[in-house]
């Protein structure tokens, strides 16, 4: 790892939020993990700063997460971002592999997480 990581998680539930940056926290100390509640607090967010990851929820109000990751890709496109939802229909997977998008499967595990962003690591670099 050549510098820390920066990862915005997108997810409407702040229980989902804290669980996934716990996640992180504990398995990368020292990455920023920052949190936003929606869409367009996202956007915000990602107009101001740069981050190598987004996580983002599917399900939220206003738009949904392959929306969001739609604009942040176009707008971040050396980004890795990961659409985390618990709608696994083929449907929407199609549609985020057709954005560049990864997968995560909810609920969101300590094991899921780790193995997300150590694939994603040797990539990155």
């Amino acid at each position: 790892m050549s510098h820390p990581r920066s990862v915005l998680l997108v997810d409407d539930s702040k229980f989902a939020r804290l669980l996934v940056k716990a996640f992180i926290e504990s398995s990368f100390p020292g990455w920023a993990v920052d949190e936003a509640a929606d869409a367009s607090e996202a956007q915000i967010k990602a107009d101001s700063q740069s981050y190598d990851y987004f996580i983002i929820d599917f399900n939220m109000p206003g738009k949904n997460g392959l929306e969001l990751g739609a604009d942040i890709r176009q707008q971040h496109p050396h980004a890795v971002v990961a659409l985390l939802t618990a709608n696994i229909q083929q449907d929407i997977q199609k549609k985020a592999d057709l954005l560049g998008m990864d997968f995560i499967a909810k609920p969101p595990t300590q094991e899921k997480i780790t193995a997300y962003f150590t694939g994603k690591e040797s990539a990155h670099d």
